[in-house]
């Protein structure tokens, strides 16, 4: 699906002059390539900026010729900096942009005033967002509707990740529970302001802003109490949190509600699964319960657009995921490797239990990169007990010169087997152990999971698969 118009210009005419505050986020840089293609003047600053963003912005000539920040870059004749999460409050560029005067925006509240006219339906929640909000983008594509986007992933079929200012009459748009800005700590969803609200799950996550389960949690119940009145709100009612919330803050008088439930599931005879959504059977590429899940949360809302179930089944059946969500590496009689963006405990917990269950039949070996401020923080790896527990072999990797530029201390066999109640956990340090690790454990035959938000120590796919050969 190709954009015939990708922001609003009104607000962004040609010429105008943007540079933005922590360029290499995942939607920073895309808000960036979206400026450009609107023949707007760009700039940006960070201090670091890493794959795919680094790559896609050299393309487009975005690339700063340095990492760091120059506040020199900021200028008068700038008609506009946006501020992305990461940049904090000492930020010497921001303070530059505050002394001149110049016009701050943080993205939510750009997006929102973008999509100001438009239905917004925001999918939120600690694991999922990406593939429902992929997953709604490729059957309202399939089914000819328009409708712009936003979301955290790449999409098969659609060739940025970000479309907004179009006149379409819907905006999907994939909202988490981060602050907006440094200026603003409001959840982005929130700031969406959003008319039809998916949550899909609660589980603690973002230590680094969230230093207790609690504080997570309420991030949820302000998006629910702020929800707008005439607003409707999926969630996931096998989520005890989410239906505790929803009784509390979801007003009868309101607001509609919309709980829905993980639809069974099996695998056919094709390798493929199979979904019994509200007694319709189909099957789909995906795999798990958590993504019957995901499918399920699309459907409420497709209902919610006019849409009968026949055509969503159909729309969805050939769907192939989210960018980085158990996506195939390779998938053949001896090997399956797949690579996940999962990182945090709920996600990678989901992760295992559908690979390992997808192929009973076959030695799983999970590789689990930690990498992060919350999944290195002593007070948190707890929650990742029994993560791993259906992999027959399992290896945790920790990159040593990752934690040493965090300034984090390097955790220990002990101290990870105990957090993950793993006797038989694997830890390793650098790209040479775990590429070692793995040749141990790999037989002549298997699955291969390599979970990670991170680069898993800048391993490529063709290292992976020419060790498996």
């Amino acid at each position: 699906m190709k954009a015939t118009h990708l922001l609003d210009r009104s607000r962004f005419p040609a010429g105008a002059r943007i540079h933005l505050i922590a360029i290499g986020g995942s939607v920073m840089h895309s808000l960036a390539l979206a400026l450009k293609r609107a023949d707007c003047r760009v700039s940006g600053s960070d201090d670091v900026i890493r794959n795919p963003a680094r790559d896609r912005l050299a393309a487009a000539g975005l690339l700063p010729e340095a990492e760091g920040w120059y506040p020199e870059r900021i200028t008068p004749d700038l008609d506009a900096v946006i501020l992305g999460m990461h940049a904090r409050l000492n930020n010497p560029e921001l303070l530059k942009a505050q002394e001149l005067g110049l016009p701050v925006y943080s993205f939510p509240e750009l997006v929102r005033d973008l999509a100001r006219n438009q239905q917004r339906i925001v999918i939120g929640g600690s694991h999922g967002k990406s593939t429902t909000t992929a997953l709604l983008m490729h059957v309202l594509s399939r089914l000819g509707m328009r409708f712009d986007y936003l979301v955290g992933a790449s999409v098969p079929g659609f060739e940025h990740s970000l479309q907004l200012g179009s006149g379409a009459p819907i905006a999907l748009l994939e909202g988490d529970e981060y602050p907006a800005s440094a200026l603003d700590l409001r959840p982005k969803a929130l700031v969406y302001e959003p008319h039809l609200l998916v949550l899909t799950g609660i589980s603690w996550d973002h230590i680094n802003v969230y230093p207790t389960e609690e504080s997570y949690v309420e991030a949820f119940s302000e998006l629910l109490r702020q929800l707008t009145k005439g607003g409707v709100c999926v969630y996931n009612k096998e989520d005890k949190r989410l239906r505790e919330l929803a009784a509390r803050y979801l007003d009868k008088e309101k607001h509609e509600a919309l709980p829905y439930a993980t639809p069974p599931v099996r695998v056919a005879r094709s390798g493929r699964m199979e979904v019994k959504l509200d007694g319709h059977r189909f099957e789909v590429s995906l795999i798990g319960r958590h993504n019957a899940a995901n499918l399920a949360a699309a459907w409420q809302v497709c209902r919610q657009l006019a849409i009968e179930l026949p055509e969503f089944a159909a729309a969805a059946a050939d769907f192939p995921g989210a960018g980085l969500r158990l996506e195939f590496w390779r998938n053949d009689e001896r090997w399956v490797v797949l690579r996940d963006f999962a990182h945090a405990p709920s996600k990678a917990a989901a992760t295992v239990e559908a690979v390992a269950e997808h192929w009973r039949d076959r030695p799983l070996i999970a590789v689990l990169e930690l990498h992060t401020y919350s999944s290195l923080n002593p007070e948190f790896l707890g929650q990742y007990r029994n993560t791993l527990k259906r992999a027959r072999h399992r290896i945790v990797l920790v990159d040593r010169a990752v934690v040493s530029q965090k300034g984090n201390a390097l955790p220990s066999q002990s101290l990870l087997s105990k957090a993950f109640h793993e006797r038989q956990l694997e830890l390793v340090y650098s790209r040479e152990e775990l590429l070692e690790a793995v040749r141990r454990q790999a037989g002549h035959s298997g699955v291969l999971l390599l979970m990670s938000s991170g680069g898993l120590a800048q391993t490529e796919r063709s290292d992976w698969l020419k060790l498996l050969d």
